[in-house]
């Protein structure tokens, strides 16, 4: 009997038709590829419990000048700092101006058209939007340097356990994020309440910020037509990331220190957080797509999935979306709220190397990469912090990939098939279950799961088939190219 491959090609692909994607895998959770064979992502294990009570905006991992190790967190109205293997520490800024955990409509007095609603009573939903809270953390030297999206202030901690992080001296207010360029210049973004505003310290003098012969303070306006949302570094650059477009700063020298040059329009980030470096690139969602940086260009990273996500996210709660880079991997992961949740439940992921893309469910609010620790770190909902990629524990969740239509045989025969030639590192760890149907839009008719053997039997009739490889060890997993055996059978 003649043999149909279900060798697949790797990363997920769901736009369009059932059609478009036949041939395809179409959807899945908690998988990758790599050199040829489908996996299991890396599991994770508990570092911190209930770090903090808030949900967490941002996290940050660094090394001080003793080689020890600390991790920030800070959720919408607090900073905490712990040592990796040691204690927690609250340094929460005194008179830090409190934000919120979720978007909200503005509905107080001038956020809505006059006349709409009645006096004294809250104007309706569709007025401008409060931005769920988000924080900037980086560091200058061995010092932490922090601003809440909320608050506004460029706040330092000087690894003193017993003191709060205080404002930093002569900085300007009213911010929206904060980045330290490769220069070691804090660079204030949306700085004195302006958001094209950009405002730079002294080199290594971050009290410096008016501009002066003697020194190489100074601010700029960029001329854009959106408001700054992000700041990161790159190599030999800081890229500045608006709502509409991208810009780059390089240090130039003496007298204006710093250049700005526009290196992408309509372009614009979707939140603050959904952007991260990876290697020489930086890599940033937008309101409908991915975007790649490469040092010299900006452009948009064709995305397969895009349907997937951007048809199944809460557009009312993008503030909260944000990105990380998993280098292990070379993937960077992009996380958002589904159209089922106000918070984050979904990612999606780009493997630059294999250039495929990779969707699933996480529930994860903040990230960093591996390097300043053994392994990548993240935050759930709960405030608590865990380790990825390492061991095989997913909470007991399945990994699973299901694949779209694949046709079998020709005109309108149908086709029987009796056995599966599976294709495993061991037989057994995943069970695979299949759909028939006569036509894309038709009934489906579902058989399995079945248990792997070599080979395995099973009965089957249909003009087009889909698989679903599912997960029964929790194990490191390999699938290759499986296939099927096949005879044409009668006309419908």
């Amino acid at each position: 009997m003649p043999l149909i491959s279900l060798k697949l090609p790797a990363g997920f692909r769901n736009n369009g038709t059932p059609m478009d994607s036949q041939g395809r895998w179409v959807d899945g959770n908690l998988v990758r590829w790599q050199q040829g064979s489908m996996r299991p992502v890396g599991g994770w294990r508990l570092r911190v419990a209930a770090f903090t009570s808030g949900l967490v905006r941002a996290i940050l991992p660094w090394i001080d000048n003793s080689s020890d190790r600390w991790i920030a967190v800070a959720d919408q109205s607090s900073l905490k700092v712990k040592l990796s293997a040691g204690s927690t520490y609250d340094i929460t800024p005194v008179g830090l101006t409190a934000g919120i955990p979720s978007s909200a409509d503005a509905v107080g007095y001038g956020n809505y058209t006059y006349g709409t609603s009645f006096y004294g009573q809250a104007r309706p939903s569709g007025g401008s939007v409060s931005e769920a809270t988000t924080w900037s953390l980086d560091t200058f030297g061995q010092y932490l340097v922090a601003c809440s999206s909320a608050d506004g202030k460029l706040y330092e901690w000087q690894l003193n356990t017993a003191v709060k992080a205080a404002q930093i001296t002569n900085s300007p207010t009213g911010c929206l994020g904060v980045v330290v360029s490769n220069e070691r210049q804090i660079m204030a973004l949306g700085a004195g309440g302006n958001p094209r505003r950009v405002a730079w310290c002294d080199f290594e003098d971050n009290t410096v910020w008016t501009a002066a012969s003697t020194n190489q303070a100074g601010d700029t306006l960029l001329q854009t037509d959106g408001q700054i949302m992000a700041g990161i570094r790159t190599r030999g650059q800081t890229v500045i990331l608006t709502s509409t477009d991208a810009w780059s700063s390089t240090y130039v020298g003496p007298p204006f220190v710093l250049k700005f040059e526009r290196i992408g329009s309509n372009c614009g980030v979707i939140s603050r957080k959904a952007v991260a470096a990876a290697g020489d690139n930086v890599y940033w969602m937008t309101a409908n797509g991915f975007m790649r940086y490469d040092g010299s260009s900006v452009a948009e990273v064709p995305c397969e999935v895009l349907d997937h996500v951007f048809a199944d996210i809460n557009s009312s709660q993008v503030s909260k979306c944000w990105a990380m880079s998993n280098s292990q991997n070379n993937e960077v992961w992009f996380f958002y709220p589904s159209s089922a949740s106000t918070e984050i439940d979904s990612y999606v992921a780009y493997d630059y190397a294999e250039q495929h893309w990779l969707i699933g469910k996480l529930a994860r609010t903040a990230g960093a990469d591996v390097g300043v620790l053994p392994h990548a770190i993240m935050t759930n909902v709960a405030g608590a912090i865990y380790d990825h990629e390492t061991g095989s524990n997913r909470d007991g969740v399945a990994a699973y990939a299901t694949s779209g239509p694949t046709q079998m045989g020709s005109g309108d025969n149908l086709t029987i098939v009796n056995r599966l030639i599976p294709d495993e590192l061991n037989l057994g760890d995943v069970q695979v279950s299949f759909t028939t149907r006569l036509y894309p839009n038709a009934a489906e008719t579902s058989h399995g799961p079945y248990t792997m053997t070599n080979p395995t039997s099973v009965r089957l009739t249909g003009r087009q088939i889909t698989m679903t490889v599912t997960e029964v060890a929790s194990s490191q997993w390999r699938v290759g190219g499986m296939s099927i055996e096949a005879v044409q059978g009668s006309k419908r």
